[in-house]
């Protein structure tokens, strides 16, 4: 019996466990193992809703065990340290408590086959200041510390006899920070209107979108980004493009034009890079750090390594270019492996046809802008309760992925149920 070891529970990682293991793991046909350092898996793509205290990621995330359990692969938690190659073995790191103290103990995992899905980190591009002083979205603890930063900055500010605005900064236009930013918005208001704080929404909370290229949302289509521009400044958020930063202070942030931009709360989003444990594999890597894959999605060095995901770099061998770093990668790429892997090649291994299916960017409770591939090739522009509703449907077809219709329609019905009874931000 083979073992596959999956190194990293992010959308990739963990729908490509839980299909190995209905598919091998299940009827003992090989062992799948999946590694994390984290016991329970979130939707990277929410973590700005977490982040603007929209959504509790206690009811969103899945429990790796649970999954384990209920779909025959097994999971290990532990941050891999590395790869011995020569022995094929995973090195994972200790598991340790919140107060520190070991859980596990460091182990090696063997594999015959190792699958890597790290997903990717926060760029700062050496900026000076923005590692110590800015804030990032990489986990669901980084979203949390950014909205206890945020509800503690507007009590403070609101127990002032005199206020002074709240300054929220946030570096990058992309959709990370342009949703995040239209998300605060509304949550801003909410908690006013539930007397969190006293603060006038409209004059007392500054949320600025600083961006070093001349539009937001540069992926998409510049009808879409004046569009979300138009909608953002409607909402009261100053929009900064063309200011490429230069420097992150505690108390603000400075481009290269020698615009100050004052700020309690600096959230940087202006890019991602694999994480840096991709540097102790041994491994072909990019710029980026990303591990260098064939068009089979083997790393370069290794046949036994495959990778996926935002951590890998593949080149279209068609158009010459990378995949770009979105979810609808990652989920091909599991789909494609996991065809891969449950079947023995004689021949040449298949090679991954990455189809982009368009991109949709939510401005809030209520809207959404995106474009959509259609049937002829042709982009397709959608907005308004359309797009809101493809947006939301987008996080529907991954929980599917992880546990079937039938749960994903019941999970829909209680999260639905909860929004009447719940407040709509988190208060504290």
């Amino acid at each position: 019996m083979q073992t596959i070891v999956i190194a990293g529970g992010g959308a990739g990682g963990l729908e490509l466990a839980t299909r190995l293991g209905n598919t091998l793991g299940r009827p003992g046909r090989a062992r799948i193992i999946l590694v994390d350092r984290s016991p329970a898996h979130f939707w990277k793509p929410l973590l700005h809703t977490v982040a603007s205290g929209k959504l509790d990621p206690q009811v969103y995330q899945v429990d790796y065990s649970a999954q384990a359990a209920e779909h025959g692969f097994h999971f290990v938690c532990g941050e891999v340290e590395g790869v011995d190659r020569a022995r094929r073995m995973l090195r994972v790191g200790a598991w340790r408590a919140a107060d520190g103290s070991e859980m596990q103990p460091a182990r090696a995992i063997p594999y015959d086959r190792l699958v890597l899905a790290f997903g990717a980190v926060t760029n700062f591009f050496g900026t000076s200041g923005a590692a110590e002083h800015a804030l990032t979205l990489d986990h669901v603890q980084d979203a949390e510390r950014f909205r206890q930063r945020f509800i503690a900055s507007c009590m403070r500010a609101s127990s002032r006899h005199a206020y002074t605005p709240v300054d929220i900064v946030i570096v990058g236009g992309g959709a990370t920070g342009v949703e995040l930013a239209a998300e605060l918005s509304h949550t801003v208001r909410e908690l006013a209107r539930y007397k969190v704080h006293s603060l006038d929404p409209a004059s007392d909370l500054r949320i600025r979108l600083v961006e070093r290229g001349e539009r937001l949302l540069p992926q998409l289509n510049p009808r879409l980004s004046r569009r979300a521009a138009r909608h953002l400044r409607r909402l009261g958020i100053e929009i900064c493009t063309g200011a490429a930063v230069a420097r992150v202070d505690a108390d603000a942030v400075h481009d290269s034009a020698g615009n100050c931009y004052p700020s309690d709360i600096t959230l940087w989003a202006a890019g991602v890079e694999a994480p840096e444990v991709c540097t102790r594999l041994g491994l072909t890597l990019n710029r980026l750090k990303q591990v260098m894959v064939t068009p089979s999605l083997q790393t370069v060095d290794d046949v036994r390594i495959f990778a996926l995901g935002d951590c890998s770099s593949h080149v279209c061998p068609v158009k010459g270019a990378a995949v770009p770093p979105r979810a609808q990668v990652a989920h091909q790429q599991a789909l494609f492996l996991a065809d891969l892997l449950s079947r023995e090649w004689k021949d040449a291994l298949p090679q991954f046809r990455y189809r982009d299916y368009g991109s949709l960017v939510s401005l809030g409770p209520s809207a959404a802008v995106g474009a959509l591939a259609g049937a002829s090739g042709r982009e397709v522009l959608v907005g308004g309760w359309t797009a809101r509703l493809l947006y939301r449907l987008m996080y529907q077809k991954h929980v599917m992925a992880l546990h079937g219709f039938a749960r994903m329609a019941a999970q829909t019905l209680a999260h639905w149920i909860r929004t009447k009874v719940t407040p709509p931000v988190r208060l504290h």
